[in-house]
């Protein structure tokens, strides 16, 4: 086995590839390992320059030609739901989400089959083995859990929990500075609650209760559809050549 030395890490980088957002780019990305007893400050350290962690990997895009993926991260003390936003926290206020150690489960393996082949059917993600989902949540030497989201129950106020089937599933990191959304997927039957929303909203305020400074949402990604709607979540700062700048409109 191969050992990674945190205390001078080794980056790399990968040979380009296709990129998944923008027809016609090709993506580049630097990256090192996450390993051992430094691995909670490494991530720490890096998330602040914009890396983003998979697995025990941290990257960052390092393509030659395109500087369209901007890191991001919304400012959670400061944030105001718009109008739209507090519809849908009013539509799925009898969730309750429950924070798990980063164990996969049967279940969650269940929902995310469903949601990848109802969203995500021809992206990189489809076709996921259990195994592979099994990685995804437990291959972490940093600080990571699971929230599970159910439907309150009669006994919810007593214990926390809700009950009965799984809706939506988000796993996070948590940093010094706020919580990193690492990937969230939910039931695809339940399209009129926005839960892909409801998720970020939820773990905003969840950084703001805890007293962290930011919920960081991973890359806005200049001219790509899938990724313009990390934009409604103001304010919010974004990674520029000259560090973090606020973004407001």
């Amino acid at each position: 086995m191969t050992a990674h030395s945190l205390d001078t890490p080794q980056f790399y980088l990968t040979a380009p590839s296709p990129c998944p957002y923008l027809k016609g780019q090709l993506e580049r990305k630097v990256f090192t390992h996450l390993v051992g007893e430094r691995a909670r400050l490494a991530h720490d350290d890096l998330s602040k320059g914009g890396f983003r962690r998979s697995q025990n990997i941290a990257y960052r895009p390092a393509c030659e030609n395109c500087r369209a993926c901007v890191a991001t991260r919304v400012l959670a003390s400061r944030f105001k739901p718009s109008k739209n936003m507090r519809r849908i926290l009013r539509k799925n206020d009898d969730l309750i989400g429950s924070t798990l150690p980063n164990t996969p489960t049967s279940e969650q393996y269940s929902l995310f089959q469903r949601y990848i082949e109802s969203r995500h059917g021809d992206g990189g993600m489809a076709g996921m083995t259990v195994l592979d989902y099994a990685m995804m949540v437990e291959d972490s030497h940093v600080d990571t859990n699971i929230i599970e989201y159910r439907k309150a129950g009669p006994d919810s106020g007593i214990t926390g929990r809700g009950i009965g089937e799984l809706i939506a599933v988000v796993l996070f990191d948590r940093l010094s500075d706020g919580l990193s959304m690492v990937y969230s997927y939910f039931d695809p039957d339940y399209d009129d609650r926005s839960l892909g929303t409801y998720l970020i909203l939820d773990h905003i305020e969840r950084a703001n209760q805890g007293g962290l400074a930011y919920c960081h949402l991973g890359y806005w990604v200049k001219g790509s559809q899938k990724m313009e709607y990390k934009a409604r979540f103001q304010p919010q700062e974004r990674l520029t050549s000259n560090g973090w700048k606020e973004i407001s409109s």
